[in-house]
């Protein structure tokens, strides 16, 4: 995977273009490839917003050259280091789907990932870009499995992950907190079921558990509490579970006199 910011080659022509040409009037002289080379020229000096309009220039111009698809993905790469990411989104869903056999397919695909995971809001809010992250990550992940940017995406992917069960056990916290266990329970099950690999799924068992115990289904309570101490033998929640596990036996003990 070869992430292209600067082609190197192309800068001694950009700059004698530029300085034989001394004014936007003489932009039209140039080539498409040179007016290209001027475009990256501004964008590679962070120029955004001036390189962002000599893309779409181009691209409006020249709908059939072989070299729009790099004017495409660098117009959407200026969107996203504008932090205009919904644009930018849009423009690199464009490239994906008008140039499938793009050399820039594989970069295309991920910064639209990534555009997704940069709008993803607190796990209070509304998660809709965070699970489009994670769906277009998987989607990168299938199609380019030997990228080099693949160990990046599956950190990215993870961290939505975390995210998302973040948001799913505050929820069965605050149920918690009001006494509502039975919703509790199903909060923290969604979090064992769907996000077992983050760091909430220790906590949801401790307090499935607790909200088990709580409704009075002593048996279901010792099922998770075992889990938990057998699982996470170093947990910072063990001297609590050791006490609740004690509680719930004697419970059973006593019932089963």
């Amino acid at each position: 995977m070869k992430y292209r910011f600067i082609k190197i080659t192309v800068l001694l022509v950009v700059m004698l273009a530029i300085n034989a040409c001394g004014g936007s009037k003489d932009l039209k002289k140039m080539t498409v490839r040179q007016r290209l080379d001027y475009a990256r020229k501004l964008y590679d000096d962070g120029k955004y917003f001036e390189a962002k309009n000599q893309f779409q220039i181009l691209i409006l111009n020249n709908p059939g050259s072989r070299i729009i698809d790099e004017a495409q993905f660098y117009y959407a790469d200026s969107f996203f280091e504008l932090k205009e990411y919904l644009t930018a989104a849009a423009e690199y869903e464009r490239l994906i789907n008008r140039y499938p056999n793009s050399e820039y397919l594989d970069d295309a695909s991920y910064k639209l990932g990534f555009a997704y995971f940069k709008m993803s809001p607190k796990p209070q809010l509304d998660q809709k870009y965070t699970y489009q992250a994670i769906d277009q990550f998987q989607q990168f992940m299938d199609e380019f499995p030997d990228s080099d940017l693949v160990k990046d995406v599956t950190k990215k992917l993870q961290e939505c992950r975390t995210k998302l069960a973040q948001k799913e056990f505050e929820t069965g916290v605050l149920y918690r907190k009001t006494n509502h266990f039975t919703a509790a329970i199903i909060s923290f099950d969604d979090v064992l079921k769907r996000f077992y690999d983050t760091k909430y799924a220790e906590p949801s068992l401790y307090w499935k558990a607790y909200s088990h115990y709580e409704i009075g289904e002593p048996t279901k309570a010792r099922d998770a509490v075992n889990i938990l101490l057998k699982k996470y033998p170093d947990s910072d929640l063990k001297d609590r579970a050791t006490d609740l596990a004690a509680k719930i036996d004697n419970d059973l003990e006593r019932i089963s006199n």
